[in-house]
């Protein structure tokens, strides 16, 4: 995913941090944990403004 698409989707500073850590890692179960983290993340996310 394109990093500007998932931060208008993952707004915190937090948790574009979590994000960035995630996308890092390689491996079978760690994309598997990024992608529960975005879709989690998003739903969390979904009120608050972007602050770019």
């Amino acid at each position: 995913m394109n990093k500007l698409r998932i931060f208008s989707l993952i707004k915190t500073e937090c948790g574009r941090a979590k994000y960035e850590m995630l996308a890092s890692k390689k491996g079978t179960f760690n994309r598997i944990r990024l992608y529960w983290f975005i879709v989690f993340a998003t739903i969390e996310d979904w009120n608050f403004k972007a602050k770019d």
